[in-house]
């Protein structure tokens, strides 16, 4: 059932990326995101291809396919994101432990972003929100790095022409 709604929801990516912003604000909390979410992408690629790797890339194949679906750009950068991944993965053996380890603490530090910013995250409305923080993180980077153009939404914070 999740899988359907992910492959099949009808938003765009400029509507997930500014509600997940509203949740966002704080300064801090912003800044612990950018370290935390992809630390967390990372963590759960360790922890697949340590314990199965084709049950791994089965599931990588998918949320690609959720990220294709929304915007051929976010596609390509969360696609180069999880061949380096990958690639630190094979060069890096740490084991599940390790990368658990990683995983535990990083969402530790989502949770006290969150407190700072006195909101809850936004999966607890949506699972799916799992999976824009690694979108709004590559769109971030995109925006400092120029390869796309900001445009503010009617509340504070930035969306994309990521698509």
């Amino acid at each position: 059932m999740a899988i359907t709604s992910m492959l099949t929801s009808k938003k765009s990516l400029q509507q997930w990326l500014a509600d997940y912003v509203v949740s966002h604000q704080h300064p801090i909390n912003k800044k612990i995101h950018w370290l935390c979410v992809p630390t967390i992408f990372a963590s759960i690629i360790g922890m697949g291809m340590s314990w199965q790797a084709a049950f791994t890339l089965v599931v990588l194949a998918l949320v690609m396919l959720f990220y294709f679906r929304l915007s051929t750009k976010l596609f390509i950068a969360m696609g180069m994101f999880v061949l380096f991944c990958l690639a630190a993965v094979a060069l890096l053996p740490f084991g599940f432990k390790f990368y658990f380890a990683v995983f535990v603490v990083a969402w530790i530090g989502q949770f006290i972003g969150h407190k700072l910013e006195g909101k809850k995250p936004s999966f607890i409305d949506d699972v799916q929100f799992l999976l824009i923080g690694p979108a709004w993180v590559a769109n971030s980077l995109s925006e400092k790095l120029g390869l796309v153009s900001t445009q503010k939404p009617d509340h504070e914070g930035s969306s994309v022409t990521f698509a």
